[in-house]
């Protein structure tokens, strides 16, 4: 398995990949990685801190997930949300690549996104769609896969650019890249369900910024809504137009990704974590942990030991 492409910039986070055999951090700082990857046989089940992205380009596999085993075949996407484990089996020359972005991308450069349904829809609803596990998996027609491939193959080629002078080719690319794809998942929704036209309100994102800043405050729907002068009827109702959720349902899934977050990447106790995102008490977090994740915080983080990836 070899990995054959990074962009690399300060102020990011630094982003797992896997070389050969070992797993290895990426020692820059990034927004966004995009690379190609041969997998064989298997590769066991891991996790990220950062959102990923794969696309299958060729050979045969099988991913492995809450979800159970699909089989894998050219075209495949797979999104997957912070802290979403998953592997792959019978691999036969199963070429993917694998693009992961930062989610404070998505909240700064990207954050126009939140409001167009199709994007809200591959990076927020789907994945967190009941059941789902943070995960999304649809399929690419071979027109826009060969799209695709090729608009990844232009991020990984700004690797060596520096990001000051080209950050706006990065974000031009990456977009680019997101809109293909989001526009292959909402053709294969449910033809019930309904085309969001939603657009975010400031207050919303507002909030969002609260929660986020302050995670291990103990947050109710009455306090924030009177942090921010609204009644809570009101915020509900922007909040919801805003992320699909209501405040508090947003407030306990962000709270799960920044704990897997840390479970992987610190040492701290799992007491430390659960106080660490707000949950003070250690058995109602993990009770929150695993209906998300489908693992109990110890077990998740043991699986990420295993896997190398702490």
């Amino acid at each position: 398995m070899e990995w054959s492409g990074a962009l690399s910039a300060p102020g990011g986070i630094d982003l797992p990949v896997d070389i050969g055999e070992e797993a290895s951090v990426l020692a820059e700082r990034a927004l966004a990685v995009a690379g190609r990857f041969q997998h064989d046989d298997v590769f066991p089940l891991h996790s990220h801190s950062v959102v990923e992205i794969v696309t299958v380009i060729g050979g045969e596999g099988c991913h492995v997930s809450p979800l159970g085993r699909q089989e894998l075949v050219a075209g495949d996407v797979l999104v997957l949300r912070p802290g979403a484990w998953h592997g792959y089996e019978d691999c036969r020359a199963l070429n993917v690549f694998n693009l992961c972005v930062d989610p404070a991308l998505l909240r700064r450069e990207l954050s126009w996104a939140w409001e167009d349904p199709l994007l809200g829809y591959l990076l927020r609803d789907g994945p967190y769609a009941p059941k789902q596990h943070g995960m999304l998996i649809f399929r690419l027609d071979e027109a826009s896969l060969e799209r695709c491939a090729g608009r990844l193959d232009a991020l990984a080629e700004l690797r060596d650019q520096p990001l000051l002078r080209y950050r706006g080719d990065v974000i031009g690319q990456l977009t680019l890249v997101l809109g293909e794809l989001a526009r292959a998942a909402d053709n294969a929704r449910d033809p019930r369900e309904l085309l969001s036209t939603s657009h975010c309100h400031p207050t919303a994102m507002q909030a969002i910024q609260l929660l986020e800043s302050r995670l291990a405050h103990p947050w109710t729907l009455a306090g924030l809504a009177d942090a921010l002068h609204l009644t809570p009827n009101y915020l509900i109702r922007i909040f919801k137009s805003a992320t699909g959720l209501p405040p508090m349902a947003y407030l306990t899934r962000h709270r799960v990704e920044m704990a897997a977050i840390l479970l992987i990447n610190t040492r701290d106790s799992i007491a430390e974590v659960a106080a660490t995102v707000g949950w003070p008490d250690q058995n109602y977090f993990a009770r929150r942990f695993r209906a998300h994740f489908g693992l109990s915080p110890s077990a998740y983080r043991a699986r990420s030991i295993r896997n190398g990836r702490s």
